[in-house]
């Protein structure tokens, strides 16, 4: 018995501090969507769309251009290697 009293005092421990946990990360998140620091993710995100816009028309236009150049430095590699 007193195994299973000391099993229930520690059952009742772990919920009692799970939900103080609970408690606290609802305020953290509360306070968080409460912040208005996130314009600056927003800033980021508009940075990382136009990189990537911009990368993409470098590439559909000079297409063509890489291509050589690659296959430039693959013969090269080729004649220096002896391949």
């Amino acid at each position: 018995m007193n195994f299973l009293k000391r099993l229930k005092a520690s059952a009742a421990q772990k919920v009692v501090l799970l939900e103080s946990q609970t408690r606290s990360k609802v305020a953290d998140l509360s306070s968080l969507l409460k912040d208005k620091s996130g314009d600056q993710i927003t800033g980021w995100l508009i940075v990382v769309l136009l990189v990537v816009v911009s990368g993409a028309v470098f590439l559909a236009l000079y297409q063509s251009s890489i291509q050589e150049i690659w296959h430039g430095i693959i013969n090269k590699m080729k004649t220096v290697f002896g391949i």
